[in-house]
């Protein structure tokens, strides 16, 4: 089950200085949408406000017509930055998601093992996060952020510090885990070419303050394929009329 994000007249502000000001824009349900855009143009500082990680300067956020005011169970964010609990094993993080999200205690043990099977981790469920690699880390992130079952997964470049063949495993694991377990998203990412094969859509935001700049649909979203080529040459005029747009090698840092 999946939620849609109506978002109207937002206003966020670092300080005194507006980083979005007066953004618009409906998420529809199910959809994957994926923000990209120059540093520091509030990309992340969207995110939260969708989580309800911070208060809005300005506007509304509602999911389903509810106001967003703070957090909820039904909002998961996933990080560049893994965020498990080290003390804690792959098995007991997932568990956490699923005691928190209320499944029974008898239940518990063998959906874990269900998701640890999942992501592709089938005899690490006692191994500690710091004795797995950094794709092995963000398999289980996932795992934990959706086995919460939440409606609405926000996801903060939490592929940006991988290597390019982890990072294209790890976009591969997405689409399936999604499609097995259906959301809405909002995928911040700086790489035109992930923007591109993960979104319905891709939104370009301007710099700071700055008004969207487009908002390009992909004609068919998680798929390699020539008919998405004009979306993604879409997407890179967008950054590069700025002078915003990082080398073809830069992208995939």
């Amino acid at each position: 089950m999946s939620t849609t994000i109506d978002i109207s007249d937002l206003i966020l502000k670092h300080r005194d200085r507006a980083v979005v000001d007066g953004l618009s824009l409906t998420i529809a349900s199910g959809e994957i949408l994926v923000v990209t855009g120059p540093s520091g143009c509030g990309k992340s500082t969207l995110l939260r406000a969708v989580a309800g990680l911070r208060p809005l300067d300005g506007g509304t956020v509602t999911a389903d017509g509810a106001a967003i005011v703070g957090t909820s169970r039904d909002r998961a964010m996933v990080f560049q930055d893994d965020a498990l609990h080290p003390w804690r094993t792959v098995r007991k993080n997932i568990l956490l998601a699923l005691q928190l999200r209320g499944v029974p205690r008898a239940r518990r043990s063998a959906e874990a093992d269900r998701w640890i099977a999942e992501i592709g981790l089938d005899g690490f469920g006692d191994h500690l996060p710091r004795e797995l690699s950094g794709g092995m880390r963000q398999r289980v992130q996932l795992a934990r952020g959706l086995a919460g079952a939440p409606r609405v997964v926000l996801m903060d470049e939490p592929f940006g510090a991988l290597d390019a063949q982890t990072r294209a495993s790890m976009q591969q694991l997405l689409i399936r885990t999604l499609h097995a377990h259906p959301a809405t998203v909002v995928f911040v990412t700086h790489d035109v070419d992930e923007a591109v094969l993960l979104g319905d859509r891709v939104v370009v935001l301007g710099a700071a303050g700055e008004p969207v700049r487009r908002v390009v649909d992909v004609p068919r979203p998680r798929q390699a394929s020539p008919a998405n080529d004009g979306a993604r040459a879409a997407v890179i005029e967008a950054l590069t009329a700025h002078n915003t747009l990082s080398t073809p090698q830069e992208t995939n840092r």
